[in-house]
């Protein structure tokens, strides 16, 4: 007797008691398709197989198939996706971090073998050869995790490895800062020298150097004491780049204080009196120049800094770092961290309380004093 079709691509053979099962496997080169039949004992059985089948099937001709290595992906992610879409900063730097170091190690790799420990094995290799900190290679790994979550969108993957990566983690730097009378004892010396205005850009009104590098006079208004952060001045490897802010927080207006609005009059009227003696070939549109009567980079004002902290043998910091001596002194004077981090341009509270650990410390400090002195 012929089998008799029981349910779609079941049938049952009642001469033999037996269930099969059609599995379509597709059309072979000639175009003809191709079936293999399966056979089971009891329909449960027959209704399991064929779901193992379908589910097989279906994840099989999910899977890419392509000769692309994890050098010809990112070259096409940095081309197609990231150039398009992020700032020329954040392209070169990734840039440097493939071709520096992913690519000789992984470059050679197809993409579709790519396997979680090929990255772990990575991470070791990088931190034993280069000495690289944990908080550089967590960058390697955020870059690695965006390139490849891109490539499972593009259908290149059918899932990344990186779900299965332990990230490096990173560390929270110390923030180096100066206290009150260390921040004065800097200004004194700085009077009158071409660091002053940057310095106190940084220490009396919080901003970053990219921000005090790419300030222009349009942003400020005397006659109200106010300053508007609208861009920065950015530089990657030799290239220097003005661009707005590095967030949509970061964009903000600052009061001057009566010395700084000050100091800034004074440095207008100086470089007007330069134009004047044509010393500058046009009136600058840049707040802070360089010996050369030229906008500065980041790096080199930076350097410049430090290079004066060093030869007035002045506790070590950064011009960064008196972004964070700002911080710090705000703290000192009860200032919520709220209103700290709304000056700083920081996106949420969190960020600066994350930064500024030390000024967590020192609330704490005064909560747990002032509970200790009510309880007395």
């Amino acid at each position: 007797m012929a089998r008799k079709t029981v349910e779609r691509n079941i049938s049952y053979d009642e001469t033999r008691k037996i269930y099969y099962v059609s599995m379509d496997l597709g059309k072979d080169k000639d175009g003809k398709r191709v079936k293999r039949y399966q056979t089971y004992r009891t329909l449960y059985a027959a209704r399991m197989g064929l779901r193992d089948f379908l589910t097989h099937r279906e994840q099989e001709l999910r899977t890419p198939k392509h000769d692309l290595t994890l050098a010809d992906w990112l070259e096409s992610w940095l081309d197609n996706i990231v150039r398009p879409t992020r700032a020329e900063t954040t392209v070169y730097g990734y840039q440097k971090i493939i071709e520096n170091h992913v690519l000789p190690a992984l470059g050679h790799i197809p993409l579709l073998k790519l396997t979680p420990m090929d990255i772990q094995q990575y991470y070791i290799h990088i931190q034993q050869e280069t000495g690289l900190c944990s908080n550089t290679l967590r960058r390697h790994h955020d870059l690695l995790s965006s390139a490849l979550r891109s490539a499972v969108r593009q259908d290149k993957l059918l899932t990344s490895p990186m779900d299965r990566v332990e990230p490096p983690r990173a560390k929270q730097k110390e923030a180096s800062y100066l206290r009150p009378e260390e921040l004065k004892q800097l200004y004194a010396l700085l009077e009158g020298h071409t660091l002053e205005i940057p310095a106190k850009l940084a220490g009396s009104l919080g901003m970053r150097r990219e921000e005090i590098c790419g300030l222009k006079w349009d942003c400020i208004d005397f006659q109200r004491q106010l300053l508007s952060i609208k861009e920065a001045r950015t530089a990657f490897g030799a290239m220097v780049v003005q661009k707005e802010t590095k967030t949509r927080s970061s964009v903000r207006t600052l009061f001057m204080p009566d010395d700084v609005a000050q100091l800034l009059y004074t440095e207008q009227e100086r470089q007007k009196q330069l134009y004047r003696e044509g010393r500058l070939e046009e009136p600058s549109q840049f707040v802070v120049l360089d010996h050369k009567f030229l906008p500065y980079s980041p790096n080199a004002l930076s350097l410049a800094f430090t290079r004066f902290v060093r030869k007035h043998n002045l506790p070590r910091v950064t011009l960064h770092g008196l972004r964070h001596s700002f911080a710090t002194v705000a703290s000192f004077q009860g200032v919520p961290l709220f209103d700290i981090g709304k000056a700083l341009g920081h996106a949420t509270p969190a960020t600066t309380g994350k930064i500024y650990t030390h000024l967590v410390d020192h609330t704490h400090e005064d909560t747990l004093l002032k509970v200790s002195d009510a309880l007395k």
